[in-house]
């Protein structure tokens, strides 16, 4: 009877309340993997608009000005970045936690826990890897295989998802995947040519990239961090490591030297850039949560096309190779399929 009466007993507020929340949690997670919302196609749309930005004014102040630091720059877009997040988290327009209030604090070290971003540093350090051994791989291949191999990131992305969260593709996503990869080999067919070190660390960057989209997720959700929070944690610890891998380097005293330093179109161009990188960062970290790393991944495939295209038109010059548009447009066709299932469920 009293076994009876233990089953048949109403669950407390708390327990239901609990409940509710693990069975709404459960279905979004179940969406998010089989469905992309209208929310998550906004997000992803607007990653593309600002990386395909950044790529022109990071282009604007490389060549057209003539500035050769490109560490510099992302020092401060980084630092640009934190300024930003500090001043709205100040300002209480913005949260760092999922569950914190729009509190504001003089001290930028009090806004999340020294626990907390050790939690992070995995993050961090696969992100200043990446951006590391990304500017090493440039150096010893060809632009035409540096991108055939870049775009196979998408796969290290699905094997490293799969091992951090086990989660799992249909064949639509499987098949698509293969058209992007069956498009970028054949886009660069014409440059097989082989170097075992480039190539190396071009598949290192590629590694480096699938754990910190991977690791996006899964830390977000350990830590409680929101897109914001694991942003500024991301500046926190990358920036002072790359102020000092700069300035070893002699860059920061030689950009003194740079006779464009003051001009206003400079200026310019290196303000807009800072503020397409802290857009594409906040889009980076808010399209892998709410749709995936692979969609993530997908979505930075279908930037560089867009990216090339635009290129051709608006400066020209660039050579005509029958293999190279077919590899393009098998790229462009597996994206917008993966697109397709997503938003259909599949």
């Amino acid at each position: 009877m009293d076994a009876e009466n233990r089953e048949k007993k109403p669950l407390t507020i708390r327990e239901l309340s609990n409940s509710e929340d693990e069975d709404v949690e459960a279905v979004v997670n179940m969406q998010n993997e089989s469905t992309m919302t209208s929310r998550g196609a906004y997000v992803a749309v607007s990653y593309m608009a600002s990386a395909v930005l950044l790529v022109m004014f990071n282009k604007a102040a490389l060549s057209s000005y003539g500035f050769p630091y490109a560490n510099v720059i992302t020092l401060f877009q980084m630092l640009c970045s934190c300024t930003f997040l500090y001043a709205m988290k100040f300002g209480n327009f913005i949260s760092f936690t999922t569950a914190e209030p729009k509190s504001k604090s003089p001290n930028p070290a009090r806004l999340v826990p020294f626990t907390t971003m050790c939690h992070t540093l995995p993050l961090a350090f696969s992100y200043l890897l990446y951006m590391l051994v990304t500017m090493e791989s440039v150096r010893g291949i060809n632009v035409p295989m540096y991108t055939t191999i870049r775009r196979t990131t998408v796969a290290f992305t699905m094997v490293v998802e799969h091992m951090l969260t086990g989660k799992k593709y249909s064949k639509h996503v499987i098949f698509s995947v293969g058209i992007i990869i069956v498009g970028a080999f054949i886009a660069g067919a014409r440059d097989l040519s082989f170097d075992a070190y480039s190539y190396g660390v071009v598949f290192i960057a590629n590694i480096c990239t699938a754990v910190y989209l991977a690791s996006i997720v899964r830390i977000g959700r350990f830590t409680g961090l929101n897109s914001f929070g694991l942003m500024w944690c991301n500046g926190i610890i990358c920036g002072p490591i790359l102020l000092f891998l700069t300035f070893v380097r002699g860059d920061l005293k030689a950009m003194m030297n740079f006779p464009y330093l003051l001009h206003p179109g400079f200026q310019v161009v290196m303000l807009v850039s800072c503020i397409m990188a802290f857009l594409i960062n906040y889009f980076i970290f808010l399209n892998t949560s709410l749709n995936s790393a692979v969609t993530q991944t997908i979505c930075g495939n279908l930037k560089d096309v867009l990216t090339i295209a635009l290129g051709w038109v608006l400066f020209g010059g660039l050579p005509f190779d029958l293999l190279n548009v077919a590899g393009q447009s098998l790229g462009f066709l597996g994206s917008c399929l993966y697109a397709y299932y997503k938003l259909r469920g599949r």
